[in-house]
């Protein structure tokens, strides 16, 4: 976080930062005057939640909450892009890729939390009329993520691999996701502000999708692991399979679509890396 607001704020001279807490009901201060929120405040982490539940809840699911308490009083509410989880599908093992029909089932104190910050965004705009869409998103990668073995599991492995640092495989690395690119995800969050009127109200899965889909094996081997640098532990818990999005309702709604496919994002990755 620290590396990255450094990077901001040499590059970009018309941004002003605004330390504050989600979990502060106010938030008068961060969100006066505003007309568009992103929501990207959370606790990120499936193992974090479980050794803290109530943390995740008071993070995930009430700040969540006191966004959008903020959100409805306002004369006009402002655009909330929420940025979800496929968790909220639980421990699913589909071969298939997951379309928004799949019904929820959340797993877990993160699946709950994030959850429950997912069905309060679609219901705020239900009820209050505060426009929000929900996103439920897959993989994420790209430069400027620090990964831990928490989170941005690319980035780590890819930082790992070029400092000579051994990783750990949560099961036996067969465990398939689609793979989604920053500059897409970015691209995409420009597009939803452009179709306000089309999106809110609505949830749509996020991701690579069925094009943009590896293995944590071939991951590994695709950065130059030698098995001997690669360890293995048991399986975590909600850790699904298989998770591939289906994008055809982003797709077919606003006409957005991945561009970088795999082999170049994992480049554009490794040459990034290699500047830290």
């Amino acid at each position: 976080v620290i590396a990255n607001l450094k990077w901001l704020l040499e590059n970009h001279r018309n941004i002003e930062v605004i330390e504050d807490n989600i979990e502060n009901k106010e938030l008068t201060y961060c969100m006066k005057d505003k007309d568009i929120i992103f929501h990207f405040a959370a606790q990120v982490g499936v193992v974090d939640a479980i050794k803290n539940p109530r943390h995740d809840f008071k993070v995930n699911a009430l700040g969540t909450l006191n966004v959008l308490e903020y959100a409805r009083r306002q004369k006009k509410p402002p655009f909330i892009v929420y940025a979800s989880t496929n968790k909220v599908y639980g421990d699913i093992d589909k071969r298939d890729p997951v379309s928004e029909a799949q019904p929820i089932s959340f797993c877990t104190p993160y699946g709950c939390s994030k959850g429950a910050g997912d069905q309060y965004m679609l219901d705020y705009y239900r009820i209050y009329n505060v426009p929000t869409v929900v996103l439920r998103m897959s993989c994420i990668y790209g430069r400027g993520q620090y990964g831990t073995e928490e989170q941005g599991w690319l980035a780590h492995f890819m930082r790992s691999k070029l400092n000579n640092k051994p990783v750990t495989v949560y099961g036996d690395g067969t465990q398939r996701r689609d793979a989604l690119y920053i500059d897409d995800y970015v691209r995409l969050m420009q597009m939803l502000v452009d179709n306000q009127d089309k999106v809110k109200g609505q949830v749509f899965n996020i991701g690579g999708g069925p094009d943009n889909n590896i293995t944590i094996g071939y991951a590994l081997l695709s950065m130059g692991f030698d098995p001997q640098e690669i360890n293995y532990a048991d399986w975590r818990p909600s850790d699904q399979h298989t998770y591939i999005s289906d994008i055809s309702k982003i797709e077919k709604t606003i006409g957005w679509k991945p561009e970088i496919g795999i082999p170049e994002g994992l480049e554009r990755l490794k040459q990034w890396v290699q500047t830290i």
